[in-house]
C-alpha cells in the first residue's frame, strides 16, 4: 500500500502523520493516475496544517498543492496525455500532493520540458508562478522600475530577483542576516536592506532619494504592514500576497490608504491560473525563462516524505533559503 502524510488535529508540525491509504480500484474518467517522485514544500502548507488558514475537508486530509511525478494510468476520457509524461501540478485543489501515488485532473496538469528534472519542476512551479504574475500582470514591472520585496533570500524571493534582473528592473530586496544579503544580491537584488539593523523605511527612502516606490510585494504580513505602507509613493501598490509572520490585524482603511491615496490587494496564485489557458500562459512564461538561463532551480534540502515534519520545522524556521523538496 503507499504511503501519504495526514493532519488528524490542527497543531505544529507534530501533527504530521506518515500512514498507509488506498488507491481507488478505478480512475476517474477525467484525470490520470501519477506516481509521484517530488513534493514541493510551500509556506502555504503551514498555514493548512496550523489551521491559519481553515481548509473545507474533514480530519484526517492529506497536505501539499505541488508535486512532479510520471503518469501510469489514464482515465477514459484523457487524451492529451500519455502513460510515461512526466507531469507537475501546483495549487489546484483539493489539497493531497503530500503521497506517493495520486489521482488528478488532467486539464491542472502541465507537462515538464525536457530540460528540468522532476524535483526541479516540483520546487520552482508554485513559486516561479507566484513571481509571473506578481511582475507580469498583476502589476507590469517596467525595465529600471525600482521596487520593494520583502524576504529577499527565501524560495518565492530569489525567484523574484532573478525575474528582476532579467527584465532589467531593481529590486529592493529585506533579509535577515548577512549571508541572506550576498545570496540575494548574487541573484539579482539591486539593494539590500538587513532589516536587523537597519530602519527599512530610512534606507529604501535614501535609495529613492525620498521618493519611496509605486509598488511594494509584501509575503510576511503582520511584521512588515505598517513598514511596506510607508515605503509607497503616492498612489502606490500595496500588494500583500503571503503571511508568514501572521495575519494583518483589521486596519482603518480611512487613516490606513487615504493619506497618500494607495491601493491594495490581497491576491492569490489560484485566482491567475484559474483556466487552462492561463495555467499554460504562466507555466510557458517560466519555462521559457528557465530555459533561457534567467531563472535558475534553487533546491536548499531534501527530505524524505517520512520527514515532511522536520521539513516544515525548518521552513518555520526561517532559516532556509530558496525551496524545500519532499521525496516519496
Amino acid at each position: 500500500m503507499p504511503n501519504r502524510i495526514v493532519v488528524s488535529k490542527l497543531g505544529g508540525p507534530e501533527v504530521l502523520k506518515y500512514v498507509e491509504y488506498k488507491l481507488p480500484v478505478n480512475i476517474p474518467d477525467t484525470q490520470v493516475r501519477i506516481k509521484q517522485t517530488s513534493i514541493g514544500l510551500n509556506y502555504i502548507d503551514t498555514y493548512h496544517r496550523s489551521g491559519t488558514y481553515p481548509v473545507p475537508l474533514q480530519f484526517p486530509f492529506c497536505l501539499g498543492l505541488e508535486a512532479a511525478g510520471e503518469i501510469i494510468e489514464l482515465g477514459s476520457k484523457v487524451v492529451d496525455f500519455k502513460v510515461g509524461d512526466r507531469v507537475v501540478y501546483s495549487y489546484s485543489p483539493p489539497l493531497g500532493a503530500y503521497c506517493e501515488i495520486r489521482d488528478f485532473e488532467h486539464d491542472k496538469l502541465v507537462k515538464i520540458p525536457n530540460f528540468m528534472s522532476n524535483d526541479e519542476a516540483a520546487s520552482i512551479l508554485l513559486q516561479g508562478m507566484t513571481v509571473e504574475y506578481l511582475f507580469e500582470r498583476l502589476y507590469k514591472l517596467k525595465k529600471d522600475e525600482t521596487f520593494l520585496f520583502h524576504a529577499a533570500a527565501g524560495g518565492v524571493g530569489l525567484i523574484a530577483c532573478q525575474w528582476s534582473r532579467s527584465i532589467g528592473a531593481k529590486m529592493i530586496g529585506t533579509v535577515s542576516t548577512k549571508e541572506k544579503a550576498e545570496l540575494a544580491v548574487k541573484n539579482g537584488c539591486e539593494h539590500i536592506i538587513n532589516y536587523t539593523n537597519e530602519n527599512v523605511v530610512e534606507k529604501l527612502l535614501s535609495i529613492t532619494n525620498n521618493e519611496g516606490v509605486k509598488v511594494v510585494y509584501d509575503g510576511v504580513g503582520k511584521n512588515t504592514f505598517n513598514t511596506s505602507l510607508k515605503c509607497l509613493s503616492f498612489r502606490g501598490l500595496m500588494v500583500s500576497f503571503g503571511q508568514s509572520s501572521g495575519m494583518i490585524q483589521d486596519v482603518n482603511l480611512h487613516s490606513t490608504f487615504n493619506p497618500k491615496s494607495l491601493y491594495f490587494t490581497r491576491p492569490t496564485l489560484m485566482h491567475y491560473i484559474k483556466n487552462k489557458e492561463e495555467l499554460k500562459l504562466s507555466s510557458e512564461n517560466l519555462f521559457n525563462k528557465i530555459k533561457n538561463k534567467e531563472i535558475k532551480p534553487n533546491i536548499f534540502k531534501k527530505f524524505k516524505l517520512s520527514e515532511a515534519s522536520d521539513a516544515h520545522q525548518l521552513l518555520e524556521s526561517r532559516k532556509s533559503t530558496g525551496s524545500i523538496i519532499l521525496n516519496p
